[in-house]
């Protein structure tokens, strides 16, 4: 489809400079900004460049309290910081090196913030990168806070190995999710010497993971080369036979998620509460609906 331009009507702008001049309450970003030439018929929209006036929030200037002065406003909350209210962090994904330094960095924060209450990890991922997963690892143990580990839907390769890395006695598994473990994966290409370098890095990778993993599940090494020399698929109570996770939520685990706001709306202010608050109560006048019915 073509359009026409002379078929356009042109536009024209009128703006009050009286109002703009004396009207200090309006912001620069608020005001759009035309470059009329009066040569040329066109007009020429320059779009402008975003100011700190352009993120304003009303937020910025409300002086609600939150839990802690380091979580943000209300106001200025999506899902993810909502889940992180609740000391939740949610690995939703495949582990690479961006979802780890997002999921280390609220470790790192929420311990930070009370290292006495327990961080809560939900964990729905295939897996992914074995050195951002160790990553992971290394922060969780760093935390001096619990870290509870939850699987929802499923948990594989690392994202099994971070789900049995939760502090023990607060690992859980939902009734419908999955757990695979399995030893690390890796394509190698490139010429001998730098065949050899991969390999011996894998064979890295695969002994210090089955040594954790022996350590976590109190198995030996030998079962779990054996275990994890293929594709190994297992429901939640095979998971907790195994000794990946403690508990297994079948009908819903209290305060594992709390209320975030109460729905219930503040009860509406009254004339009499006004006249209570101005201390006048003993010089106000009846009002029409406050009148005592008159007996007949």
């Amino acid at each position: 489809m073509e359009v026409s331009l002379a078929t356009c009507m042109p536009l024209s702008f009128k703006s009050n400079k009286t109002l703009l001049k004396h009207n200090n309450n309006i912001f620069h970003s608020q005001i759009p900004t035309l470059n009329l030439s009066t040569k040329h018929r066109t007009t020429i929209f320059n779009a402008i460049k975003p100011t700190l006036s352009s993120n304003w929030l009303v937020s910025h200037d409300l002086s609600a309290k939150t839990a802690s002065p380091l979580l943000p406003k209300f106001e200025e909350l999506d899902t993810t910081n909502m889940l992180l209210r609740q000391r939740i962090v949610f690995l939703g994904s495949q582990v690479d090196d961006m979802t780890a330094d997002f999921v280390i960095s609220q470790l790192l924060f929420l311990d930070a913030d009370d290292p006495t209450k327990d961080i809560k990890l939900f964990i729905n991922s295939p897996g992914g990168s074995v050195t951002a997963g160790m990553g992971i690892y290394d922060a969780m143990k760093l935390c001096n806070a619990d870290v509870s580990t939850v699987c929802f839907g499923l948990a594989a390769s690392m994202g099994a190995f971070l789900l049995a890395a939760g502090t023990k006695g607060k690992r859980y598994c939902m009734p419908n999710s999955k757990v695979m473990i399995h030893q690390p994966l890796g394509s190698v290409g490139g010429v001998g010497t730098e065949v050899c370098i991969r390999v011996r890095e894998l064979i890295y990778h695969k002994i210090k993971i089955n040594k954790i993993l022996s350590r976590i599940t109190g198995r030996p090494e030998e079962q779990i080369e054996l275990d994890t020399d293929r594709d190994n698929f297992m429901n939640p109570w095979e998971a907790k036979e195994y000794g990946l996770v403690d508990e297994v939520i079948d009908d819903g685990k209290p305060g594992l998620v709390a209320p975030i706001v109460d729905a219930t709306p503040p009860p509406k202010t009254q004339i009499k509460d006004i006249w209570e608050i101005k201390g006048n109560t003993k010089g106000k006048k009846q009002l029409p609906s406050e009148e005592t019915p008159t007996a007949v």
